[in-house]
């Protein structure tokens, strides 16, 4: 039973790590496509300065 327990704490980390590095992907994808666009829009409104 306390193998079980470890077992599925494991499988839950493993699942969150990957879920979280799919979301990263996925906005590391899309700055790179609408990066400039983003960027453009940002210097319009005055926040560019962030970058």
């Amino acid at each position: 039973m306390v193998h079980d327990h470890s077992l599925r704490k494991y499988t839950l980390a493993a699942l969150t790590a990957f879920l979280a590095a799919g979301a990263t992907g996925l906005a590391f994808a899309g700055w790179l496509n609408h990066g400039e666009g983003i960027f453009q829009s940002m210097i319009q409104t005055g926040l560019s300065w962030c970058f």
